[in-house]
């Protein structure tokens, strides 16, 4: 590990000496390659120098505790000691976690699908909740949302929400999402004060960029509609609703938020992209059973990930066994603590198997 650390530092002072260089910004794309890679370098670079430093003050302290012979300074040193053999496991064990490969998909953008399950409008109802909580969380990451199409049920329920949301590391952090959600609660409607059980399914899937998929156009069938439901001006009026049938899996794509047929057009193939290179992924994770098993939040869909207990104020992350009180703050998207202990989960995961084939 430690070879390979010199030679990320190394490759670094040279990354920054290139960046350095007179005339690195004439060439766009160089440029932009150059920082986005300090960028992804940088944090590993920060923290191998706190090791050396750390083992530093570590060989130092030791030296002291050989050579001094006032009690008071040996005490401080053994002190010093003990901080910085602390510091050095909790700087390895983050080493270890920053040298993890990385999944390609972590910088990209993502489409959000939430479809109500069992439970008939409470379902829709709880569905259109996720969205809104999902919406929150978007917001504070100052991320952008674009809702692509939704089936409401009339009593503000979503029978289904497709939304792009647009973001730095959007994919890195949402992807825990995907699953089985599944709320426990007295519905409004029901008399009896009864606690009801519905569920709904959310699905994270990175967006595609173009040369990531390639569509033959022979396969898409295209057909325009007037859009229906909300959407303002030009709703019911104009067909400005497009939809997008791929004809070898069947997949439709609908999308009729926009006023201009061309970028409601446009919108449906970006989802088509995404929802074919999401299909790719399945395969591929099958294909690899062993690690996505190790792996939180890549999951089969069907999984049932998190439950939302009302009466109790408790929301449930069964994946990891976690249990937090505070579903009003949750629900409100404040999902960064969950978000975290998946994160750290996933990390702890993919370092156990790492160990157990090295």
């Amino acid at each position: 590990m430690f070879d390979r650390l010199e030679d990320i530092l190394i490759h670094f002072e040279e990354l920054m000496n290139e960046l350095a260089s007179p005339g690195v910004t004439e060439d766009a794309k160089r440029f932009q390659r150059l920082m986005k890679e300090q960028a992804d370098l940088t944090p590993i670079v920060e923290a191998y120098k706190a090791y050396k430093k750390t083992k530093q003050d570590m060989e130092d302290s030791r030296l002291m505790l050989e050579e001094e012979s006032d009690e008071e300074l040996r005490e401080l040193a053994k002190e010093e000691l003990a901080e910085a053999k602390k510091r050095i496991e909790e700087l390895e064990y983050s080493l270890k976690v920053l040298l993890l490969p990385k999944d390609p998909n972590d910088d990209k953008n993502i489409i959000l699908e939430i479809r109500a399950g069992a439970g008939g409008d409470e379902a829709a109802l709880f569905a259109a909740e996720l969205y809104r909580m999902y919406v929150n969380y978007a917001d504070s990451q100052r991320w952008k949302v674009e809702l692509v199409s939704v089936n409401e049920n009339g009593i503000g329920g979503f029978k289904e929400v497709v939304a792009m949301i647009t973001g730095k590391g959007a994919y890195s952090k949402m992807k825990y999402e995907s699953g089985v959600h599944r709320v426990q609660r007295v519905p409004e409607t029901e008399s009896g004060g009864r606690i009801h059980t519905s569920t709904a399914t959310v699905a994270v899937m990175p967006e595609a960029e173009e040369f990531d998929v390639v569509i033959d156009e022979k396969d898409i069938r295209i057909d325009v509609m007037r859009a229906s439901g909300n959407g303002g001006q030009c709703v019911n009026t104009t067909d400005s609703a497009v939809r997008l049938t791929h004809m070898p899996t069947g997949i439709v794509i609908y999308s009729q938020t926009e006023k201009s047929q061309l970028q409601n057009k446009e919108k449906a193939f970006r989802l088509l992209r995404s929802k074919l290179y999401d299909l790719e992924l399945e395969k591929r994770q099958n294909a690899e059973a062993d690690e996505r098993r190790s792996q939180i939040g890549t999951g089969d869909r069907s999984e049932k990930i998190r439950t939302y207990n009302f009466p109790q104020g408790r929301v449930t992350d069964h994946r990891i066994k976690l249990t937090l009180y505070k579903i009003d703050s949750i629900m409100n998207g404040n999902i960064q603590e969950l978000l975290d202990a998946l994160i750290t989960a996933d990390q702890a995961a993919k370092l156990s198997r790492l160990q157990e084939t090295a």
